[in-house]
This record gives structure tokens, sequence and C-alpha cells, in this order.
């Protein structure tokens, strides 16, 4: 009985203290619910709208365009264009739930049978080292990209928790997918499906198939992984497991998955990195002064050619002397720069020598001086003497060590006779050929001693080429460009350039007379290596010493200037304009011009009545030729009677009847040339011997 008392005793305390852990026990859930509730409730109140999460700073994406429209490089965080969810691919939808959270539509922000599996794990996994499970939902991960990190604690889970639940309580299932499908990452930069379906299939996402949104869901545990562009092999295994989840999770049917080749998809082909990154560093800063839209994703349409673009890296890299640098810029009869090399690798060096470089351009400088003695009077054909020349102590010779006597200005021009070039210089003025290169766009400095006639004045591949390719267009003003347009992801229009023909900077009949001389360059002068089979017209260019060798030309519409150098400027052995820099020139324009017809230079312009020859009635003829009735008049002024031809009428009308003399009856007027003038003004009188014979250049 004793016995019996104290079992039935130690079982009532049991039960005594069982309910009252019991009690506590509901009591510390009640009280945790509670302040679960609380937490919420306060999350809640401190939750932004929606429209704020969907502003929340990403970042700008920029996608530049090749000529042809294909991309050659995404820069800044690729967020693409937002997709409301109603833009969103079904597909896609589904393939992102039955990944990431296939009970996404079942709980409150957080999954507890998720998140006992993970518990699970974690004790299986303890001490091992290796990372906890995931048991986020969708809503947590949303949480987490905009207002936590990814570090992992007990306490940013927690908050993580709370912010779920206040999320769901505050916006709906729809809301919480698009902001999710818009914002998680999916590498290469790429954050939301639109980024990410153009980048690496290249078209937006509300034309996803399933294959593709299989491929990018398949990103999200891993992009750097599972990155199509990386390896194709596992982003294609990752993609069948997508398949499988979502055929597990009734969103597709086996056929639907036996038809859904992932092996079919084409991956949008990754754009070059190299010497086309020196184009894109010179033209994405104008952005800043072309537009202003700091946030949109935006879609930049440039001039570069990629065909032309390889062409040029090839010419330059086989061309260049060992141990030296070279840049080219290639401009289109607009402006338009179709390629742009400014050194021979982007990775290793960076620095464009085709537009932030400054090199002396030796004799491709004589372009301003000829012009500038052009447009006071001088043409192709007038004639100078080459000889030694002294002004104020600057003596300049020529390459040749000798002097060819008298010549023309073609002659002068063609094999680049420094003494010529200085003579013009001191006729026309040193600052009248400054002026012609400012005029033309030089920006550097241009300075005025005599010696600048032969280019020691630092100057600008860009600025070079500019200023041939504005003779090229018969002196018209070319500005080199690279931005075509400018438009939003959704294509709204921002920007889009528009031609100026309207500066017209030298004569017409100039710019025709220096295209003749620059011809005559490449035909038979110092340019000859940069012929291709097509009228060319250029200048070579080659400083002191060898450090520097230039060639600039154009033809059938495109101009091209090409330097080779050392970066640090000392001598080159070998280097000239005419040799390396001429056959690099040649070696690309025969591939950029390819596919354009051939284009005769414009080379005979009528002059300026100032310039022609008087009519040979000045010299020869009846003093009242041309007239009709014209008076002639006495010393004084007083009209003279003029004696009418035989059988004409008083009245006027037998000069209707009287017979014109046939042209061809008529005898050659006299040709108006030097020997007419000699015997004129009586030289050849005091001409007592022929002159000298002189060295031909």
């Amino acid at each position: 009985m004793a016995g019996s008392g104290k079992s039935k005793g130690a079982r009532s305390r049991a039960k005594t203290w069982a309910l009252r852990g019991l009690k506590i026990g509901l009591a510390a859930t009640v009280a945790g619910l509670l302040a679960l509730v609380i937490a919420v409730v306060i999350a809640m109140q401190s939750l932004p709208d929606y429209a704020s999460l969907k502003s929340s700073p990403n970042g700008q994406m920029i996608r530049v365009h090749a000529a042809d429209g294909s991309v050659i490089v995404s820069l800044g965080p690729s967020f693409g264009r937002w997709m409301e969810y109603d833009q969103i691919p079904q597909v896609m939808v589904d393939a992102m739930v039955s990944t990431e959270d296939r009970r996404f539509y079942h709980h409150p922000g957080v999954d507890p049978i998720g998140m006992a599996r993970a518990a699970w794990v974690a004790v299986e996994r303890r001490g091992s080292g290796r990372r906890w499970q995931g048991a986020s939902t969708i809503t947590q991960q949303v949480t987490r990209n905009i207002f936590l990190n990814n570090s992992y604690s007990w306490g940013r889970k927690a908050r993580e928790m709370i912010l779920a639940m206040a999320l769901e309580r505050k916006f709906s299932k729809r809301q919480i997918l698009e902001l999710y499908l818009n914002k998680v990452y999916f590498g290469g930069g790429a954050y939301g499906i639109d980024a990410a379906s153009r980048k690496f299939f290249g078209h937006p996402a509300q034309s996803l198939n399933l294959p593709e949104a299989a491929i990018i869901a398949g990103l999200v545990k891993a992009p750097s992984s599972y990155s199509p562009t990386a390896d194709a092999e596992a982003a294609i295994g990752r993609a069948g497991v997508v398949l499988d989840l979502m055929q597990d999770n009734g969103v597709i049917t086996a056929a639907e998955k036996a038809a859904a080749d992932i092996r079919d998809v084409k991956l949008a082909p990754e754009p070059p990195q190299n010497s086309v990154r020196y184009f894109t560093d010179w033209a994405l800063p104008q952005l800043d002064v072309l537009i202003d839209e700091p946030n949109e994703p935006l879609e930049v349409y440039t001039t570069i050619d990629l065909g032309m673009q390889k062409a040029a890296t090839a010419a330059i890299q086989a061309n260049v002397p060992a141990g030296t640098q070279g840049a080219l810029v290639s401009l289109d009869r607009d402006g338009a720069v179709r390629a742009m090399v400014g050194g021979l690798d982007y990775v290793t060096s960076n620095y464009n020598r085709a537009t932030t470089a400054t090199r002396q351009p030796g004799s491709a400088w004589k372009a301003f001086v000829y012009m500038a003695a052009l447009e006071a009077g001088y043409t192709p054909d007038t004639g100078v003497t080459d000889e030694p020349v002294d002004i104020n102590g600057w003596k300049p010779r020529n390459s040749s060590g000798r002097f060819s006597g008298d010549i023309d200005i073609r002659t002068a021009f063609a094999y680049s006779i420094n003494t010529v070039a200085a003579k013009l210089g001191v006729e026309v003025g040193f600052p009248t050929v400054a002026d012609m290169a400012r005029r033309f766009g030089i920006t550097t400095p241009v300075n005025t001693h005599p010696s600048m006639v032969l280019g020691t004045s630092d100057v600008r591949l860009i600025d070079m080429t500019r200023a041939f390719a504005s003779i090229a267009r018969k002196g018209i003003a070319v500005t080199p460009y690279g931005i075509t347009k400018v438009t939003t992801a959704d294509g709204r229009m921002l920007y889009e350039h528009q031609d100026d023909t309207s500066r017209v900077l030298v004569a017409p009949w100039v710019a025709a007379g220096m295209t003749d001389l620059m011809q005559t360059a490449v035909s038979t002068g110092t340019g000859k290596a940069a012929q291709i089979g097509r009228p060319v017209a250029g200048k070579t260019g080659t400083t002191s010493s060898n450090k520097d060798g230039y060639f600039l030309g154009f033809s059938s519409g495109i101009t091209t200037g090409v330097w080779m150098g050392r970066d640090d400027a000392r001598a080159v052995g070998g280097l000239q304009g005419g040799r390396a820099p001429a056959h690099a020139f040649a070696d690309y324009m025969k591939v950029a011009v390819a596919k354009r017809p051939v284009e005769q230079f414009e080379t005979e312009v009528t002059l300026p009545e100032w310039q022609l020859e008087p009519d040979d009635e000045a010299y020869y003829g009846s003093p009242d030729a041309g007239t009709d009735g014209g008076m002639m008049v006495d010393a004084n002024g007083l009209p003279i009677e003029r004696a009418r031809p035989e059988g004409s009428d008083a009245s006027g009308d037998g000069d209707q009847q009287q017979m014109e003399v046939d042209p061809e009856d008529r005898p050659p007027p006299p040709r108006i040339d030097q020997q007419w003038i000699d015997n004129v003004l009586g030289r050849d009188r005091q001409r007592q011997q022929p002159p000298p014979t002189r060295p031909t250049p």
C-alpha cells in the first residue's frame, strides 16, 4: 500500500510538472508569436512603397553597338528593361518558381518545410565546414538583395525572415515575383531577366522560350559556374535539371520537356574586347554632352565597322617595326569613325595613341603650307626653284642632300622638298600657315617659327586625319564622330547625329589643287608604297632622326591616318612615312574600299576670275569683238565713227545677211604662254644663251 501511494504521488508530481511545462511552452510560443507579429508589423511600416523598391539604385547599363547593329561591348551593371509582371513570359515565371521556391504560392514568406530540411542538413554537416543548404524563399532572396547582404549569421537570417513576412503582408505574390525577376543576379554583370536574355541570347525577355528560360533559371544557384558563355556544357546540364523540376512541379508535361531541345539554343556571340575598346573609350565619354539620362539603360549605336576594325588592327600589327607602337584612324567622308587602333594591344596598354598622343607630323604638315600657297594664288604648275635657303640663320636641307633647281609646285610636293616649303612659308607668312592648320582642325598649339613648315608642332593623329578628310570633301569641314544615335532599352530616341555641311574651309579649287598634289605624291613621289590599284591621294611624314613616321591619305570616300613610333620618342632606324606607315595604309585600305566603287579625283576645277588668264581677245582680235554695236572713243573720250563693212545696210538689216566665217577657217590665235610674253616684252633678245640644264628631282 505504501509503495503504491508513493508511485501515485510521483506520477502526480510528474503530471503537474508536465502541465507546468506545457503551459510555459504555450506561453512562450504565444509570446514568441506575438513578438514576431509585432516585429512584422513594425517592419511593414518601415518598408518603402512599391515604386521606391522598383527605382532603388541599380546602376546604368550601356550596350554599345557596331555599325551593323551587333553588340561590341556592355558596360556597367546590366539591369535591362524593367519587365512588368504581365510582360514576363509564363515559362520564365514557372521555371524560376520551380527551381528556387516550389511552394512560393503557399507560404507566408518563409517556408517551414524548407527550414526543417535545412536544419536537418545543418546537423548532418556539422563540423564539416560546408555551407548550410539554403532554405531561402524567393521573398527572402528579394529582401536580401534589396535590404541586406549575403553574410551568414543568425542575426541576419532573423532579420531576413521578418522582412520577408513583412513583404508578403504588404505586397502581392505577383509584385514580389516582379521584383525578384527584375533584380536577381544572373552572372556576367546581368541583373534581371531582360538583361540576362539580351546578354546570353541577344533579344529582349518578352520572347524567351522554354529552353532559354530553363538556362536562365539555372543560373541563379551559381552564376559563374553555369554561365552559358563560360561553360556551355555545364549550362546545358543545369537547364536539364530545371526542366525536370518544372515537370515535377506540374507546370510542363513530359512531351513539352522532350520538345525543349536545349542544345539548339543560339547564344549571342561574345563581343570583341581588344582593339575596339580604343574606340569605345574615345566615343562613350561623349554621351555626357549628347544626352541627359543617368538612370535608364542605354543602347548606343556607333560608326565602327568591325570588318574594317579587324583589317586596321592586322595592318598595324603586321607592319609596325619591332619595338615600336602604331596607331590608325579611318574616317568616312562625313567624319564617321570606321576604324580606330590606339596601339598594338589594348590589354597590355590602353593608352590611345590615335586620339591622345601628341607627336610631330613631319612633312605631312606641308599640306597646310601648300594649301596656304594655293589659296594665295599658286597652282600645281607654278614654277619654283629648289635652291639653298637661309631664313634668319635657319638653313633647311632636303633629305636627298641635293637641290633640283627649277621645278613646279607639284614636283616639290611629291618629293617633299624642304627648301620649297620653307620659301612658300616665307612667301605666304608663317602665321598664315598656322591659321590654315587651325582652320582644318588642329587643336594643339602651333608655333610660327620658320621650321614649323616642316612639321615641328605636336599634333594628334585624329586631328591630322580630320584635316585630310576635309580636303577629300572638297574643302568642307569634317568633324570625327563615333555615335550615330542613342536610345533607351525600349527604343525611345535620345540622340541622333546630324551631318553638318555648312562650314567651308577653303574654296573647292584649293582643295582640288591640294588633291592634285597629293595624288602625285602617291603616284610618283614619296608615297608610292601606299598605292592600292585605284586613285589614292596622300602625304608621307617623317620627323628628324626617324622618331615618327606618318602616312595620311584618302581614296573612294575613306580617309586614313597612320602613325608609328616609340612611346619614349627615341629614334627608330629606318622608320619613314613612305615605308612601314604607307604599307600599313595600303594593307588596310585594300580591305576598307574593296566594296566601294572606284572614284576618280576631281582635280580640274574652274579657278576664280582673278586667277584665270585673260581671254585671247585681250591680246588678239578686234577691240570690239564680242560686242553688239559697241562704241569706240578717242583719247579725249569722244566717240569715233566706225567704218561699216561694204554692202552693209545703215539700218542694220545687212548685218543679219552678213555671213559668219566658219571657225575652222579662221587662223588659230597665238598661244599665250611664256614664250609669247617674252617675245612681246623683248626678253628673247636679251637671252644670249640657253639656261643651264637643271637636275631633275
